[in-house]
């Protein structure tokens, strides 16, 4: 399931954010990529122990704790520290797989990774390619989001990122361990949750709210792995 959600960034995070990253100092994105990718990928990014990632890093983890969309979507157990990538000058990624493990920096612990996350910087209109092409069994989305914007899709689906032929392509990127594995099982939560939520405004006294919400908790308590 990929999953759209706006406005994670206000319009002055989103500012902040972005002064910061056109001044930072990338290196060549190919020094974090495994043996297969390496071959795929070209773009830039920010070394995970520059204190500007770690700095903006904690601070979307921050903004992401606020947003009940997100909450909801990924019924996150586990946030990776997010990553940030530059694309310009025809850079581009190919078709590739997430890793399924990663390692927490700085840490003995290890994260699942069931959810992939995009959060775009850049407008649309300030590049020229730049799409992300996810692949499923629903066929291929193009994926290019308004600036502040996050896109959710499963990490095991292929992808790849299509050569930006004009201007600069800012993002970040992380991975999320969910409380419920399974791709499905967490889709219908989500479509329950969006029923609560509008008999919730449309029939704020009606009992059966109550049962519903009891039949997703249930649920959730019944599927998730913590």
């Amino acid at each position: 399931m990929m999953s759209s959600i706006a406005d994670v960034l206000t319009s002055e995070q989103l500012h902040q954010c972005r002064q910061a990253l056109e001044q930072a100092t990338w290196q060549d994105g190919r020094q974090t990529a495994g043996h297969i990718a390496v071959a795929a990928k070209s773009n830039q990014q920010l070394a995970q122990n520059d204190p500007l990632a770690q700095q903006l890093g904690d601070f979307i983890l921050e903004c992401l704790g606020q947003c009940p969309g997100f909450i909801a979507t990924a019924l996150p157990l586990k946030v990776l520290p997010p990553r940030f990538n530059r694309y310009a000058g025809g850079a581009t990624y190919g078709n590739h797989i997430d890793n399924a493990i990663f390692s927490v920096p700085g840490t003995p612990h290890r994260v699942r990774a069931d959810l992939s996350a995009t959060l775009f910087f850049s407008e649309p209109d300030e590049y020229d390619g730049g799409e992300l092409v996810i692949e499923d069994s629903y066929g291929s989305h193009r994926v290019k989001l308004p600036a502040g914007h996050l896109v959710l899709y499963p990490s095991g689906s292929l992808h790849r990122v299509e050569p930006v032929t004009r201007g600069a392509r800012l993002a970040a990127f992380f991975w999320i361990q969910s409380l419920v594995r399974e791709d499905h099982q967490r889709g219908m939560l989500l479509e329950l949750d969006k029923s609560i939520q509008a008999l919730t405004r449309q029939l704020p006294e009606s009992p059966e709210l109550v049962r519903l919400t009891g039949v997703y908790h249930n649920l959730l308590r019944h599927w998730s792995q913590t």
